[in-house]
């Protein structure tokens, strides 16, 4: 777990910017692989967050921190949507088989 609930943040965002990078990349593995990660992290700051709160200066660094995130996860999002129409190309074609 991270030393504070803004720490927390940081390291979602950290995790979504590998994301986004592996995304660019096209290294599918990877992305799933940061988004588990990114799971656990959440999980994280739902039981910090139980127990502290942000001051100002805090929530306003949190404010920013989530217009990063969301903006990294929809260019994830688009990056991904050729990669996901191709899965589930392949699923189909898969279920026609059998």
């Amino acid at each position: 777990m991270q030393d504070s609930l803004i720490g927390c943040y940081q390291a979602i965002e950290e995790s979504s910017r590998k994301m986004l990078d592996a995304a660019r990349m096209k290294d599918w593995e990877s992305v799933v692989r940061y988004e588990g990660a990114c799971a656990v992290l959440i999980e994280q700051l739902r039981l910090r967050a139980k127990s502290e709160a942000l001051d100002l200066a805090a929530r306003i660094e949190k404010t920013h921190i989530m217009q990063r995130i969301l903006k990294n996860d929809a260019q994830i999002r688009y990056l991904a949507e050729p990669w996901l129409a191709q899965c589930e190309q392949h699923i189909e074609g898969s279920r026609l088989l059998h």
